[in-house]
């Protein structure tokens, strides 16, 4: 059987924490932002919980 390949794209933009859960970052923060309000950007900061229904779909590519 050969070995599982981590999905090198998932890899970069996930993170899974101590507890198990799994981060990412907000979306809607590379470009136009002349158009978007301080506080939207500012809404957008730091990073999510990828959505239960997601999750196992993410597991599988990042191989956990």
């Amino acid at each position: 059987m050969p070995k599982m390949k981590t999905h090198s794209g998932t890899s970069k933009r996930i993170r899974k924490t101590g507890t198990g859960k799994l981060r990412r970052q907000m979306t809607g923060r590379r470009h136009r932002m002349e158009k978007k309000s301080s506080r939207v950007t500012r809404r957008l900061e730091g990073t999510t919980e990828v959505s239960k229904t997601e999750v196992s779909r993410v597991k599988r590519l990042l191989g956990i």
